[in-house]
């Protein structure tokens, strides 16, 4: 007999910023789900029966019984839907256009140009010290953009006193800048202070790379930063 509720199955690479966003929305919605782990370093995403779920080899895929999501932006947007305990978006029509605004902007701006695929690109057509330079470029520009945007509009969170969409892309944007890739946290000071706001949750500090279960062991796992 078919289970009437079977649990959500996430594919998900440890240090995939887009597969964090997911993790944390599942975490704020309380939702249980399966995790697989596809090792991106050793290619596991061009695999054929991971292209099976997405032609694109990318991480995350959530596959909800029939329903095989490959994209982090439909899964957040399928989650809200589906499960709408705990919404990610607000009912102020203005502060939610500003979550997707936020959203995308790291989804379309920031977060594309610093993936694993561009920067091993850039460091065997250009060479490994360029990569760290294009990725920082990108992100700060990004950076200056979002700390103008939410002048406006940040309280504990992005947009105000609860955690939104905005605060599930900008958690793993900003830790993989401030941690991986040094971004000077001075220059960016409500970004700083909203990252520090994230990870006094469990649901964000459950979700961050190094607790996964496909995360090395020689991993860092101090998320602080100065």
């Amino acid at each position: 007999m078919a289970d009437p509720n079977p649990k959500l199955k996430l594919y998900s690479y440890w240090r995939s910023s887009c597969s964090f966003r997911v993790r944390i929305a599942l975490n704020l919605k309380g939702l249980d789900y399966e995790y697989k782990a596809v090792n991106l370093l050793k290619g596991e995403q061009s695999s054929p029966e991971f292209k099976d779920l997405n032609p694109l080899g990318y991480v995350p895929v959530l596959v909800d019984d029939d329903v095989v999501l490959a994209d982090s932006f439909a899964i957040l947007m399928y989650l809200e839907e589906k499960y709408p305990g705990r919404p990610l978006l607000p009912r102020d029509l203005k502060k939610r256009a500003i979550n997707y605004q936020v959203a995308n902007i790291v989804s379309s701006n920031i977060q594309p140009l610093q993936n694993l695929t561009i920067l091993k690109l850039i460091e065997e057509k250009i060479n490994p010290d360029e990569k760290v330079q294009w990725a920082k470029y990108h992100i700060e520009k990004g950076f200056q953009a979002l700390e103008k945007l939410l002048k406006g509009y940040a309280g504990t969170y992005a947009t105000g006193d609860e955690v939104g969409l905005a605060d599930v892309f900008l958690a793993p944007q900003l830790d993989a800048a401030f941690r991986r890739f040094n971004v000077n946290t001075d220059e960016f000071p409500i970004l700083k202070r909203l990252h520090d706001a994230y990870f006094e949750l469990p649901e964000f500090l459950n979700a961050l790379p190094e607790q996964q279960p496909d995360a090395p062991q020689t991993c860092i796992v101090d998320h602080q930063v100065k």
